[in-house]
């Protein structure tokens, strides 16, 4: 009798259709997930980053001539007359001391001169954030080496009295014209409308006869205060109402730290503060620093409250060391602009910032959190007698010696000269805006000859 071989087949069968249904499942699994792993749409961009094996920023550095830099130092130093702003016994830097630092000791310069530290830090082929580039094709951002503080300061210290707004026999204008028509004639400008151009604007006078040429560009600036206008038609209506000038964005700009002017003090030297709340600077202000007039006098009786008219200068300086090294908190009410370099000699004083203003911008925000170490006091509030005395006294130890511990934390990330310090960070700030800044490249190239472009969508 033959082998029951028909009984075989039908488990055979079975099995070959699990194995076609089987197929059949894991063809349909890996074509879905094709379909979900793969974007569904191009990048709008394609960031050269990806192809960095670093992940630097590439930075090339605009041809300008030494006398716009450089040279402006070598000038300075070479002045025999003192600053005419400041009695002469206060200027540090005339006559000239035989081993002068690299940027001014003057305050008023001093407190600006993030320029230097940037131009410095390229000379030495980049960072831990940025690489230098030979080609301005192969960058993501140009950097234009003008030293537009130092040109605008030796103006208003040494040029002729009332000659800085006028443009004849203005030696600052000069440079600011010969540094933007060398800039605006080369092809990297014209590649990108200057959208991808970065210049150092930290004086809130720097450029000031140029602004609109440049408003494209990536403005690194100290905050937005000295881009601020009255609107003349509302004026008679409603003499606070300010409007901010189209050429300045947080969509391009970057926001970067005063060069703090009194030393650092370790955490480890802290002592004892007996005062509350520690200010030294001008009680008359104009614009937004009117209310800083108004505070003054609501505090000015308080026995521990120290309220001093002054600058951390030469004849003030000692003066204001002992002051923010005693205090508590340091009072920062907005001057002629929402900041100043205050409040980076607070953060290197462990003087806990006590910040009055509704419309600060902060150096590298999103990076650093100003809650963890200073006190945020709306305008309403500050105005009202006794509440932030109240305030600041219902504080515990504890919490103060929080906000103390990360003051000190933050101190390096506002030093210009240590390798991982303000520059770096500066550097890093801009790298986070290069997308924003390729896409608005982008945009501008696609629009026709004779497009009309309100100055408004320069920043966006």
């Amino acid at each position: 009798m033959p082998p029951p071989v028909c009984k075989i087949w039908p488990a055979a069968a079975a099995m070959k259709r699990l194995a076609v249904v089987a197929v059949s499942i894991l063809l349909l699994l890996l074509s879905l997930s094709f379909l979900f792993l793969r974007p569904t749409s191009p990048p709008l961009l394609n960031s050269r980053q990806a192809f960095e094996p670093d992940g630097r920023l590439r930075v090339y550095v605009a041809d300008l001539p030494r006398e716009l830099n450089y040279g402006l130092l070598d000038r300075y130093w070479s002045l025999t007359a003192a600053d005419s702003r400041i009695p002469a016994s206060s200027d540090p830097d005339h006559p000239a001391p035989r081993n002068h630092p690299p940027y001014p000791e003057n305050p008023l310069i001093k407190q600006y001169s993030a320029e230097y530290w940037l131009l410095a830090s390229l000379r030495a082929a980049g960072t831990a954030a940025v690489r230098v580039v030979a080609d301005w094709r192969d960058a993501d951002v140009v950097f234009v080496p003008f030293f537009a503080t130092l040109s605008a300061e030796m103006e208003l210290g040494w040029g002729a009295k009332g000659a800085f707004r006028k443009r004849d026999g203005n030696e600052d204008y000069a440079r600011q014209r010969e540094a933007v028509d060398r800039v605006t004639a080369q092809p990297a400008w014209r590649r990108s409308g200057g959208r991808d151009h970065i210049f150092v604007l930290t004086d809130p006078v720097a450029m000031w006869h140029v602004r609109t040429e440049i408003a494209p560009a990536i403005l690194l600036v100290v905050d937005f205060g000295g881009w601020y206008k009255l609107d003349s038609k509302t004026a008679s209506r409603n003499s606070s109402h300010m409007i901010q000038h189209t050429q300045v964005s947080l969509l391009k700009d970057v926001i970067v730290p005063y060069t703090h002017l009194l030393p650092t003090l370790p955490l480890s030297d802290n002592k004892d503060r007996p005062t509350l709340l520690y200010f030294k600077g001008a009680k008359h202000r104009h614009r937004g620093g009117l209310v800083r007039e108004k505070i003054w006098d609501l505090l000015g009786n308080e026995p521990d409250i120290v309220m001093e008219e002054g600058f951390p200068n030469a004849t003030g300086r000692e003066q204001s060391i002992k002051g923010m090294r005693t205090s508590e908190f340091c009072l920062h009410p907005a001057g002629d602009t929402p900041t100043s370099c205050r409040i980076f000699d607070a953060i290197a004083s462990l003087c806990i910032p006590v910040i009055v203003s509704d419309e600060v911008e902060l150096p590298f925000e999103g990076m650093v959190d100003y809650t963890e170490f200073s006190i945020f006091v709306s305008v309403s509030n500050a105005m009202r007698p006794k509440w932030l005395t109240n305030y600041l006294r219902n504080i515990s130890k504890q919490q103060k010696d929080e906000f103390r511990r990360n003051l000190a934390r933050v101190q390096p990330i506002f030093e210009y000269d240590t390798s991982d310090g303000a520059v770096n960070y500066i550097w890093k700030k801009i790298h986070q805006k290069l997308p924003m800044i390729q896409e608005a490249v982008i945009r501008e190239k696609r629009k026709p000859d004779g497009t009309s472009i309100p100055l408004r969508c320069h920043c966006t």
